[in-house]
């Protein structure tokens, strides 16, 4: 379906946006780059020409030794903006969306993605991946990342944070507990409730508590049937090419500790979180759930339930743009062309009203 009609902005947005698939990150066989390997200087990333990377040390857990790794998009290493934007992957991902970290440039922005602990390039044989037991570790990994974007940029830079999917949630959270610090947030299909509604947390919430508190590392039966990664994978039909290691089919096993921190910050949600700083929120007109695959799927989030996200995102603060996207997929800015240029219209139009002021 083309997009509605937008204004000059909106559509001076879509003329900017990405539209091409990115450059080819190495494919997963390829040995040449690892994360292990980083240090904490920058460092060529895998994602290749104008990208960076570089390990943040973080205090070792009980498992062992815990980095996080910042990457950062600079065609120019001397230009210094004085914006910048910190995004933030969502459950068993990482950062590999090149053509987003070109829209930021093109805004005038530093772009810096953080690869939050035991996830992507963060993550360490010997740890469980993804696993934290309470959401508010990774205060710990922002923090770190903000500190270096502040070094460089200076410590009037104007910061903007955006996370998708779970970290949406992360970052919510984050902005609620860190009053004055950023200057806006930008959500994409953000998981601020549990598929269904508030009441399946309700009644789901007390059995994993306990299960967590037992026993925090068990798995919880994988419910992902790989239609997601069909919609997104250029092998299957999709536009885009990632590492299955750090990405892979089906995603990591679900954890009763992990889910149970979700829940918690759900909850916390729910209760209203008050973010004193503009959130722009955007999600896909439609939800399609389904054991059995659909071609239909292409043009839905087959993750969450996009209506279930849009009424609770009215708790995030009092200052809140929520925007439907026809046909958008789970992550907006990897859907069919039509759908993820209207994303990035519609976030150009919020930029030009609300942007760092």
């Amino acid at each position: 379906m083309a997009p509605e009609p937008t204004t000059d902005a909106a559509a001076d947005a879509a003329a900017q946006a990405p539209t091409a698939a990115p450059e080819r990150p190495a494919p997963p066989d390829t040995p040449a780059w690892d994360g292990s390997t980083l240090t904490t200087d920058w460092s060529p990333d895998a994602l290749g020409e104008g990208f960076q990377a570089r390990r943040l040390d973080l205090a070792d857990d009980d498992e062992g030794e815990v980095t996080a790794t910042l990457v950062r998009y600079a065609p120019d290493p001397a230009l210094r903006p004085a914006r910048a934007v910190l995004y933030v992957h969502g459950w068993s991902d990482y950062f590999f969306q090149t053509p987003l970290a070109r829209y930021w440039h093109a805004q005038g922005a530093a772009f810096y993605a953080l690869d939050l602990r035991k996830y992507g390039r963060s993550l360490r044989d010997h740890q469980t991946p993804g696993y934290v037991d309470d959401l508010r570790t990774y205060d710990e990994d922002i923090g770190a990342a903000l500190d270096v974007v502040r070094a460089e940029l200076g410590p009037v830079a104007r910061i903007m944070l955006m996370g998708h999917s779970t970290g949406g949630l992360v970052l919510s959270l984050w902005v609620a507990r860190h009053p004055g610090v950023v200057r806006g947030l930008v959500l994409n299909s953000p998981w601020l409730e549990l598929q269904g509604s508030s009441l399946a947390r309700h009644l789901s919430a007390p059995a994993i508590s306990r299960l967590a508190r037992f026993s925090p590392k068990t798995a919880l039966p994988n419910i992902d049937p790989g239609y997601y990664a069909r919609t997104i994978d250029a092998a299957t039909g999709g536009d885009w090419t990632f590492d299955a290691r750090w990405r892979p089919t089906p995603s990591f096993p679900v954890r009763a500790g992990w889910l149970s921190a979700v829940l918690v910050g759900h909850a916390t949600v729910a209760r209203g979180l008050r973010i004193d700083v503009p959130v722009f929120t955007a999600l896909s007109d439609r939800t399609l759930i389904s054991p059995r695959w659909s071609d239909e799927m292409r043009s839905a989030d087959v993750v969450l339930d996009t209506d279930a996200i849009a009424h609770r995102a009215m708790q995030l603060g009092p200052v809140m743009t929520l925007v439907r996207i026809t046909g958008g997929m789970h992550d907006l800015t990897l859907s069919a062309r039509p759908a993820r240029e209207r994303f990035y219209a519609e976030l150009t139009r919020w930029l030009a009203a609300y942007g760092w002021a």
